[in-house]
């Protein structure tokens, strides 16, 4: 299968509910809240007295779930949704979740974000022992591991199988009795837990959930913790000790809702501050700050703040439009982005722009904003990047799993300049990166993971080492043309 990055992607969100009359529809309250982390397909699973049954669909969740009697469906008084965006596996809707199971002796809907780094290795060795897969992705593996354990109690086989699956992983498990969440050692991706008035109990990806459902956050789930939810309350579990902090600094930088915190800092803050510390090592004269929307709005008005200069809307984004990579010809494709993103003539005319963004993936996208400015009649763009330059494939989730198409990993900056046509190309360092988040943690860089941009994995990557270290041995051909 070959693999090519249109952009930087988060997998899937996930949301969970115990305790609630109208589970369902206050689980697609949730999941709207979590639609930006995946819009390929999206799918809800609900307890009635103890009976489960599910719907899913491709698509957004507007277009899932289209008929209200869709969700009535659904009734019951527990439910875990699930949204997703396609890294392991294909977007056939049988890789949709949450998948529901039906056995003898129970039922079981089951719900991940995620990637598990040895999911190969485990894939193969259960189908040896006859095990049926009926999806591509890596989810169904948990629930092989939990039916093959050995171990007497419900519990004993959930933490076996958690303790066997390695790499970035969060789990919501519907029973029919409980509700369950589970997440990896490293806390790779984010997972909270929320109540609401009425004493019902949620799970989600994001704290930006909780507000729309009405929940009040209670604490994050921590790595290496498992949750058990059922109407006697909440009970909190360890499955394994051996656990190190390693949140996703992309989560901060670009995947995460601004209005959502992670591990107790506010994302809308930490882009901020990563915008005012951009703005101290960005060292060229320019006129006014204009930020990519969306996600690179908090940085430039930091970097605003920080330089004095005027933070305006150089830029405008039209929300309503289809995406362009799907468009048939080369043409089509650069039209698409000019519906998608329009340069505001009347404010950059004439002026040194500093041009704020959260990445750089393939360096295309940069690459006709610059010309959509200049063509505006900027007389200089300069980009500032929120971030280091991102060299290296993330295996924990993100839909980068090759350095093939990243431009930092075969260019250097004043390449990377001179192909996006850039005055001039500021990337934030990685020292400002985690000092701008500031986790108050003493773990490896305070906690987070920068393997995007240093190449220093807080894991073994196990089924993905050898590929890894034959990417970096690769003379890699990059070109311009070839990307979106």
């Amino acid at each position: 299968m070959t693999y090519e990055v249109k952009s930087l992607n988060e997998e899937c969100g996930v949301f969970g509910i115990w305790g609630h009359p109208q589970a369902a529809q206050v689980t697609y309250f949730g999941l709207h809240s979590l639609q930006h982390r995946g819009q390929e397909g999206a799918g809800i699973v609900s307890n009635a007295n103890g009976s489960l049954r599910g719907y899913r669909e491709k698509g957004l969740l507007s277009e899932v779930f289209k008929n209200p009697d869709d969700l009535d469906k659904l009734a019951g008084k527990a439910a875990i949704g699930h949204v997703r965006y396609a890294t392991a596996g294909t977007a056939d809707i049988r890789n949709i979740q949450p998948f529901l199971y039906k056995f003898h002796d129970g039922e079981f809907g089951l719900a991940h974000n995620g990637n598990l780094t040895n999911a190969i290795s485990l894939r193969k060795e259960l189908e040896k022992q006859g095990a049926i897969f009926n999806a591509s992705s890596d989810t169904e593996i948990l629930m092989h591991l939990i039916r093959r354990s050995h171990n007497p109690s419900f519990m004993g086989k959930i933490k076996e199988a958690l303790n066997t699956v390695k790499g970035g992983f969060a789990y919501l498990l519907l029973t029919e009795d409980k509700l369950i969440a589970a997440l990896d050692p490293n806390g790779f991706r984010p997972l909270s837990i929320g109540q609401m008035k009425n004493g019902a109990w949620v799970v989600s990806s994001e704290t930006c959930a909780f507000e729309v459902v009405g929940a009040q956050w209670v604490r994050d789930v921590k790595p290496g913790e498992v949750i058990v939810i059922d109407d006697n309350g909440i009970q909190y579990d360890t499955y394994t000790e051996d656990t190190q902090l390693a949140i996703c600094s992309m989560e901060y930088v670009y995947f995460a809702r601004p209005d959502s915190d992670i591990a107790g800092i506010n994302v809308h803050t930490a882009r901020k501050n990563m915008g005012r510390r951009l703005a101290r090592e960005f060292k060229h004269q320019a006129d006014i700050v204009v930020g990519v929307p969306n996600s690179s709005l908090s940085a430039a008005m930091g970097f605003a703040e920080e330089s004095g200069l005027p933070n305006e809307m150089g830029l405008v984004k039209n929300q309503y439009t289809q995406r362009t990579f799907i468009q048939p010809t080369q043409e089509l494709r650069e039209q698409g982005v000019r519906m998608k993103l329009s340069a505001v003539s009347s404010v950059v005319k004439g002026k040194r722009v500093v041009m704020v963004d959260d990445s750089i993936v393939r360096g295309t996208t940069s690459r006709r904003i610059v010309q959509l400015l200049k063509e505006a009649g900027a007389a200089e763009v300069h980009v500032a990047i929120g971030s280091p330059e991102l060299k290296y494939p993330c295996f924990y989730g993100i839909d980068i799993q090759t350095r093939r198409e990243l431009i930092s990993a075969n260019h250097t900056v004043d390449e990377v300049c001179e192909i996006i046509g850039a005055d001039s190309l500021t990337y934030l360092s990685l020292e400002g990166l985690i000092e701008s988040i500031g986790l108050d943690t003493e773990a490896p860089n305070g906690g987070l993971c920068v393997a995007y941009f240093d190449g220093q994995y807080p894991t073994p990557l196990y089924d993905y080492e050898e590929a890894y270290l034959k990417s970096l041995e690769e003379k890699v051909s990059f070109h311009i043309d070839h990307v979106k």
